[in-house]
């Protein structure tokens, strides 16, 4: 198998003025509207993760990890603070420059995949290469899905992979570009038990390999200590935990 270092990939831009912090939230809330009035999900959150540090974040089921791993990516608005993101205020930009700043910097493993259905697992792969202009995005994907284990299975669909299939074919897409900051939500919650594990093995290997910041939603403590740091998210704030 031909491995990533032969290979020559994206490499994150840094700078000396970068400072260790790449992303942090001050005193961020999040209320939505329901018919028996407004909910308050999150309410003066704080978080600040260094630079190539793994953090997870687990709560009970409806606590609102969901939501603030929306809202650190840029995918959500805020109701009140402010995500920051490399130095960058996100409630100051629109949908597009945030766009533009996930697809510099951001990659997603999410709990349903969320491969599109009409592209094969090389073009699912390619396609964050795609979006910034690449020239050689097909060998680039071809190379990561090799290393998922997955050369054998490029031109197949996502309907015609399994699950653990699938989720490997998210996370070569996450990893093809070597994003700086990558966003796991429950990446393991619709596989099996064995599958899993495998799953976790290869995320957090590729993760060590490209330096990559790591931000892990779970309900799992077995796979949050994993991470080095592990933050519980409870009445709308987050708290650490030994």
């Amino acid at each position: 198998m031909t491995g990533l270092n032969n290979v020559t990939i994206l490499t994150p831009q840094t700078s000396s003025d970068q400072t260790t912090s790449i992303l942090a939230a001050r005193n961020l809330g999040k209320e939505v509207q329901a018919q028996q009035g407004i909910i308050s999900i999150l309410s003066g959150l704080d978080l600040d993760v260094n630079r190539g540090e793994s953090v997870a974040i687990l709560g009970a089921s409806g606590a609102g990890k969901s939501t603030l791993l929306g809202l650190l990516a840029g995918l959500d608005t805020i109701t009140s603070g402010e995500v920051l993101l490399n130095g960058q205020a996100l409630s100051h930009l629109d949908e597009d420059k945030r766009a533009q700043v996930r697809s510099d910097s951001v990659g997603f493993v999410f709990q349903n995949f969320q491969l599109l259905p009409a592209l094969t697992a090389l073009e699912n792969a390619m396609l964050p290469l795609e979006l910034k202009g690449i020239n050689n995005a097909e060998a680039e994907a071809l190379q990561i899905l090799e290393r998922v284990g997955l050369a054998s299975r490029v031109e197949h669909y996502p309907r015609q992979l399994s699950g653990g299939e699938q989720q490997r074919v998210a996370i070569a897409r996450a990893f093809a570009s070597r994003p700086q900051l990558l966003f796991a939500d429950e990446p393991t919650g619709n596989l099996d038990q064995h599958t899993g594990e495998k799953i976790i093995d290869l995320l957090f290997q590729l993760n060590e390999e490209q330096h990559t910041t790591l931000i892990l939603v779970t309900h799992d403590i077995r796979l949050a200590e994993r991470c080095q740091r592990r933050l519980e998210l409870t009445d709308g704030r987050l708290e650490p935990m030994l």
